[in-house]
């Protein structure tokens, strides 16, 4: 059940009870700790359900002073997704699919404008990446948006969604339901975290 409390600065905000809050932060860790990226897709769509509780997650990213930088645009027409990802692949220099055959695309782009844009982008792809994956969807990072929209092409891409020049490519979200068995975890390397403690 929820109820209000205030900070020092009296800003009301909702917490739950001690105990539904520690269930609830044992879910979120463990979403955080088992996400993978996932590399092989059904052809079946999400539903919108799913790509709206997605982008809501993207929405909410933190952003530098909160500008948000960042937008998203949410790609589901199948020959813009084939487009989008023919102009990855020009880019690696390959005809394979750098989608993986994802039929959802949320391509994040960021004001170059704004001092902290790369960061606030690779924000939103963070929030895109673990929200897909706690609702049981396969998602992925598939880079090269910046040489994508770079380009004369990726431009007229821009043009059409009402963007200008200005904003840089940062990442492709590729989404949809995952085939086969789910990516095993690799070992984290040695000497990830440096303690600095008494």
């Amino acid at each position: 059940m929820l109820y209000y409390r205030k900070r020092q600065n009296n800003l009301p905000f909702a917490i739950k009870e001690k105990q539904e809050v520690s269930e609830i932060m044992k879910e979120t860790i463990q979403d955080l700790k088992t996400r993978r990226s996932v590399k092989s897709y059904k052809p079946e769509q999400i539903t919108k359900n799913e790509l709206v509780q997605v982008l809501e997650a993207g929405m909410n990213a933190p952003s530098g002073m909160n500008r948000q930088a960042a937008v998203m645009v949410a790609v589901q027409e199948p020959e813009t997704v084939k487009k989008l990802s023919a102009m990855n692949a020009a880019v690696m220099g390959v005809s394979s699919d750098p989608f993986y055959g994802a039929p959802t695309v949320i391509v994040v782009l960021a004001d170059r404008r704004v001092p902290t844009y790369q960061y606030d982008g690779s924000l939103v792809m963070g929030n895109l990446l673990n929200a897909a994956h706690a609702l049981g969807l396969g998602a992925c990072w598939v880079h090269r948006a910046k040489e994508v929209f770079s380009s004369q092409e990726g431009k007229k891409l821009l043009e059409k969604w009402g963007l200008d020049e200005n904003y840089e490519g940062i990442g492709h979200c590729v989404i949809g339901y995952g085939e086969g068995a789910y990516p095993e975890a690799k070992a984290r390397k040695e000497g990830y975290v440096i303690w600095d403690e008494a």
